[in-house]
């Protein structure tokens, strides 16, 4: 997308954590995700109001380019997720924000469990996850996950789970976005807590299509009741 940087930054409301962010990355450099954001005041600096949401763009933004790694940080002296910009911008990808009585209907239809600890929690403890990451949504895929208003409970039970958001400790929605992000670089898929098993394919993300979303299925990530289920099955035998 053809904009500049001075008419993308003018684009921003330079009172939200989101500008701060943009400014750390603003100079294309590698940032480290542990020190470089403290003052932004973002407890999830992944996630919708930092990395994500600067990627995903708004009606009035673009998206950023954003590329991530692990490095060694000369700051913290340890090897920590890092980000830059890479200068370029892309086409936004509409989040549409979930209406409350879409919200409710997803607390009602899972019991407002927590799928990875097993365990029901008060509704501000959990955060509705989208099983397919926004990496591998194409344009389709798009139109149709955040069609909230249109969406029965078959659909809500295929397409999402409830994890856990962090009460001091790391989420996992924010594990689970750091491990799509590197399956999507690498091609290396994703051992929810070191555990290797896959219910279908193996290790290796098998589709030549980066969006192509049967590559997901079989992660624990992607849907980890059904993950859970094939592997005390396995067990089992």
């Amino acid at each position: 997308m053809s904009m500049t940087l001075e008419e993308f930054e003018n684009t921003f409301d330079r009172t939200k954590k989101n500008y701060k962010a943009f400014l750390v990355l603003k100079d294309q450099q590698w940032h480290c995700r542990e020190c470089k954001y403290q003052h932004t005041g973002i407890t999830q600096i992944a996630g919708g109001s930092g990395i994500q949401g600067l990627e995903r763009g708004t009606r009035s933004r673009p998206g950023m380019i954003i590329e991530s790694d692990n490095h060694l940080c000369v700051i913290c002296e340890k090897t920590t997720r890092h980000d830059r910009w890479q200068g370029a911008f892309k086409s936004a990808v509409q989040s549409g924000s979930m209406p409350k009585s879409f919200v409710n209907q997803v607390m009602r239809i899972f019991g407002s469990r927590d799928i990875v600890e097993n365990t029901e929690r008060p509704h501000n403890q959990l955060t509705i996850d989208h099983k397919l990451p926004r990496l591998r949504w194409d344009t389709e895929s798009n139109r149709k996950l955040i069609d909230y208003s249109n969406m029965d409970e078959e659909f809500i039970k295929k397409h999402f789970q409830l994890l856990k958001k962090s009460n001091g400790s790391v989420s996992h929605n924010l594990l689970k976005s750091r491990t799509c992000e590197d399956c999507f670089r690498t091609g290396r898929r994703g051992k929810p807590f070191g555990i290797d098993f896959f219910y279908e394919g193996g290790p290796k993300w098998g589709p030549t299509d980066k969006k192509d979303a049967s590559g997901c299925v079989g992660c624990g990530w992607y849907d980890f009741a059904q993950w859970r289920e094939k592997l005390n099955e396995a067990i089992k035998k």
